[in-house]
C-alpha cells in the first residue's frame, strides 16, 4: 500500500498553496495535510481546515486568532497564531514534507526550522535562497535535507539535471514571458499602474509575485535562487524571454548540447512533481499542442527600461547580505506601489537607493540577515515617503 506523504502548507491562501490544495484534492491517496498556515485570510483557511481536517492551523496575525479559534471548535484542529508557531508546526514528527509558499522574507525562519528538523522542503518562496542561500544551503546539507523546487523555471532546470549528476553545467537559461510590459518604453512605464502591473499575460498568481513578473524582478529573484539551488556562478545564469511561456528553462552542457522542459503554463505541474517526486503522477492538467503554438520565440531582456533585473545580478555579484537588502527594498516598494505611492519606474530608483545606503555585510549569519531585512526597510520606507510621485496615471 501506498505509504501517504505527511505535508506542511506554509502559505494555504495563497496562489501556489490553493493551487496546491488542488493537486492534493486529486490525489488523496498519496497526502494527508498535517498542517495549514495563512497570513490574515482567516475565512479561506477557515473553510480549508473544515475541508481537510488537518492536525493545527497557524494564522500567523495573532489578533485573528480568536476568529478562527472559535470557528474551528468542536473539530479536532488545533488553532495557533504568531511567528512562532509557525517555526513549532513544521518540526512535527510525523511530517514528512514542508511547502514553503509563504510570500516574502517572512518565509527564511520556518524554512530553516524544518530544516534544521529534517524535514524535505519544496520550496516555492524564492526569497528564502535570496535572502540567506549560503545560510540555508549548508543547512541543508548539514541535515541530509532535500530542497525540490516549485518555481516553474527552477524546477525546469531540476527536471533537466536528472540524470546528469556527473555532467558538469556549462550555463542555464531562466525563461521569463516579458510579463504586461514587454516591449514597452520607459516613456511609456512612466504612466501605469498597479492595475494594469496586475494583467499578466500568461500565468495567475498573487499580487506581489505579479508585481515582480512586470518589473522583472521575480527573474532576478529567480537568477539568485538558481545560483544556490544548482551551484552556479553568475556568468553561469541567462535570462531569456520567451512570451509564449512553453519553454519553462533550459540547460546548457559543456559539450553544447542543452535541455529544455516544455509544457503549458500551469504551476499545478511543478507544484505536483514536487510533492510527488521523485515519482511522475498522472493527472486530467490540460496538454500542450504543438499545433496551438506554430512558433516559439525568444528575445533578450531589456535590462535598460526594466533595472531590476540588472540590480538583481549586482546584489549576487557583490554577495553577503546584498542580496537581501534587495529583496527587502523590493517588498516595499512593490507594497507602496499597489497603494498607489510611487511610480512604477520609481520602484527601481529606491531598490538602488536602498543598496547604496544600507551596511553590506560579507560573512553574515542568520541574525545578521534579519536584522539587515529590518534595517533595509526602514531605509526603503523612509525614501517612500520622501519621494513624489512623477507620473500620471492614464484612465
Amino acid at each position: 500500500m501506498l505509504k501517504k506523504k505527511q505535508i506542511v502548507l506554509l502559505g494555504a491562501t495563497g496562489s501556489i498553496g490553493t493551487q496546491a490544495l488542488d493537486v492534493v484534492r486529486a490525489h488523496p491517496e498519496r497526502f494527508v495535510v498535517q498542517v495549514l498556515t495563512a497570513g490574515t485570510n482567516t475565512d479561506l483557511l477557515i473553510r480549508q481546515a473544515l475541508e481537510f481536517r488537518p492536525r493545527a492551523v497557524v494564522i500567523a496575525d495573532e489578533s485573528k486568532y480568536t476568529t478562527v479559534k472559535t470557528a474551528l471548535t468542536g473539530t479536532p484542529t488545533l488553532v495557533l497564531a504568531g511567528a512562532d508557531a509557525l517555526e513549532e508546526v513544521v518540526q512535527y514528527k510525523e511530517v514528512d514534507l514542508v511547502l514553503s509558499a509563504m510570500v516574502g522574507a517572512a518565509g527564511l525562519r520556518p524554512t530553516i526550522a524544518a530544516i534544521q528538523a529534517g524535514k524535505d522542503i519544496a520550496l516555492a518562496n524564492k526569497e528564502t535562497l535570496v535572502v540567506a542561500g549560503q545560510l540555508v544551503m549548508d543547512l541543508a546539507r548539514k541535515h541530509g535535507v532535500s530542497l525540490l523546487p516549485v518555481d516553474s523555471e527552477h524546477s525546469a532546470i531540476f527536471q533537466c539535471m536528472a540524470g546528469e549528476q556527473q555532467n558538469r553545467i556549462e550555463k542555464i537559461y531562466l525563461t521569463a514571458s516579458g510579463g504586461p510590459f514587454r516591449g514597452k518604453s520607459r516613456e511609456y512605464l512612466t504612466t501605469v499602474g498597479h492595475e494594469q502591473a496586475l494583467r499578466h499575460p500568461n500565468w495567475v498568481m498573487g499580487a506581489k509575485i505579479t508585481i515582480d513578473s512586470a518589473t522583472l524582478m521575480n527573474k532576478g529573484l529567480e537568477v539568485i535562487e538558481a545560483k544556490w539551488l544548482f551551484g552556479l556562478q553568475g556568468r553561469q545564469i541567462d535570462v531569456i524571454v520567451h512570451p509564449q511561456s512553453i519553454i519553462h528553462s533550459l540547460v546548457q552542457f559543456t559539450d553544447g548540447s542543452m535541455k529544455a522542459q516544455l509544457g503549458l503554463p500551469d504551476m499545478k505541474l511543478p507544484i505536483q512533481y514536487a510533492l510527488t517526486y521523485p515519482d511522475r503522477v498522472e493527472n486530467t492538467l490540460r496538454r500542450f499542442n504543438f499545433m496551438d503554438f506554430p512558433e516559439l520565440t525568444f528575445e533578450q531582456a531589456d535590462t535598460g527600461t526594466f533595472r531590476n533585473l540588472a540590480l538583481a545580478y549586482r546584489a549576487m555579484d557583490i554577495g553577503g547580505n546584498m542580496p537581501c537588502i534587495l529583496n527587502a527594498a523590493n517588498e516595499v516598494v512593490v507594497a507602496a506601489f499597489l497603494k498607489g505611492k510611487v511610480g512604477f519606474l520609481q520602484m527601481s530608483d529606491i531598490i538602488e537607493e536602498t543598496m547604496q545606503l544600507a551596511e553590506h555585510l560579507a560573512v553574515p549569519l542568520l541574525e545578521d540577515y534579519l536584522e539587515t531585512d529590518r534595517k533595509s526597510r526602514l531605509i526603503a520606507e523612509e525614501l517612500v515617503t520622501k519621494t513624489k510621485k512623477v507620473y500620471h496615471i492614464e484612465k
